[in-house]
């Protein structure tokens, strides 16, 4: 989430410094930044005890490949990508991507 939050900063051109000092902003892309929430993020680092399956879009513009897949090794998420997805999945397609992605969870339980 940190990540995240840094790269939604560097998007908005916005300095730690700055959000310190402001406390929120909002940004051109429809997301305000928050100092309360980076720190609140940082002083809570995620402790993930529970199996995960994660679905991810490769055109995900959110979160990179890079990090979705240091997660998932780190905490022994099971990670599938559907090649054309995206952060929200909303098409008929990415829908009906994430239907089958749901049942087949079901089904190996």
């Amino acid at each position: 989430m940190e990540k995240l939050i840094l790269n939604m900063m560097s998007w908005a051109n916005v300095t730690e410094k700055e959000l310190e000092e402001k406390g929120v902003i909002p940004t051109s892309f429809g997301e305000d930044l928050s100092w309360e929430y980076l720190c609140y993020v940082r002083e809570h680092p995620a402790s993930w005890t529970v199996p995960t399956r994660i679905l991810y879009g490769s055109r995900d513009n959110l979160t990179s490949y890079e990090t979705i897949t240091a997660f998932a090794k780190a905490h022994g998420a099971e990670l599938t990508v559907m090649d054309g997805g995206e952060h929200w999945f909303h098409t008929d397609k990415q829908m009906q991507f994430l239907d089958n992605w749901i049942i087949k969870g079901r089904s190996i339980r």
